[in-house]
């Protein structure tokens, strides 16, 4: 065997892979378009990833020696995505953050002396980390008379931000991104960043969203940096923990918390551009 032909039959498991991956991101992606239409769905789906996610979460800090206040995290999570549903949270989360706290503190106690502030910490990264971030896509989600339209765009282009980066990395990736995920590139970063803000920008224009091509040009590259971070967290937190994978619930993309970590940082960047755009509150 040459050594052309041993380059080539090596790399066609890792194209299979690929292949699998992006196929499954699209799926997902098509099928999170479909829940936007109907808010009670989008909602419910918002609540099992963030449940998923959490418990996947426990699963790493298990590894780690010091698994986080289940309970507590899991009413954290239910709590912040409940409260966001019914318009309840910006009056409510003070309490709802302070009931969390107290929990986490005070049920931590009855475990193993050593730990314990890993235990805490760790119960009340996770509420935020999972359950703030994701109340921001029930906000875009709820903005008067666009909500749908801006829920739709949001996951078009953090969907896109993962599929193409993952796409020019494998064909044009030569230098490493990062330590904490060796498989990312810069020229995969660099080249999501372009084809999400181009495609931002032309998606802009269409009559639904109202805004000026520089403006989805400034939104698309904000969210797709966002989410491109959200994903080098999560790898972040597995690489601490020692595991390739968070869980193994999606076919090509391992777990929930794996597929979904960019829109996590994504949704709340959305947001935050949307706001400083002045697309929340006109004037």
């Amino acid at each position: 065997m040459t050594a052309s032909s041993a380059a080539s039959s090596a790399s066609a498991p890792a194209r299979l892979i690929a292949v699998r991956r992006i196929l499954a991101g699209v799926l997902l992606a098509v099928v999170g378009l479909g829940t936007v239409f109907v808010p009670w769905l989008f909602y419910l789906a918002i609540m099992v990833v963030g449940l998923a996610s959490l418990y996947e979460l426990a699963k790493l800090c298990e590894i780690k020696g010091q698994p986080l206040q289940y309970p507590v995290a899991v009413a954290g999570v239910f709590g912040y995505i409940s409260l966001a549903v019914f318009h309840m949270l910006q009056k409510w989360e003070g309490v709802l953050l302070a009931a969390i706290v107290f929990a986490a503190f005070w049920l931590g106690m009855y475990g193993d002396q050593k730990g314990y502030f890993a235990r805490t910490a760790y119960t009340l990264l996770s509420v935020l980390y999972i359950g703030k971030l994701l109340t921001y896509f029930v906000y875009i989600r709820e903005v008067p008379h666009s909500g749908l339209y801006w829920a739709l765009y949001a996951i078009v282009l953090i969907a896109l931000t993962d599929t193409s980066a993952m796409i020019v990395g494998s064909l044009f990736g030569r230098h490493r991104l990062t330590r904490v995920s060796p498989k990312k590139t810069v020229e995969g970063s660099l080249g999501a960043l372009a084809i999400v803000t181009a495609a931002a920008a032309g998606l802009a224009i269409t009559p639904f969203l109202h805004m000026a091509w520089w403006q989805g040009a400034s939104l698309g590259a904000f969210t797709c940096l966002a989410a491109q971070a959200g994903d080098l967290v999560e790898s972040a937190f597995k690489r601490d923990a020692g595991v390739k994978d968070a869980g193994s619930a999606i076919v090509g993309h391992g777990g929930v918390l794996d597929r979904f970590d960019s829109y996590l940082f994504g949704g709340m960047a959305f947001f935050a551009a949307l706001h400083i755009l002045g697309f929340l509150y006109p004037g």
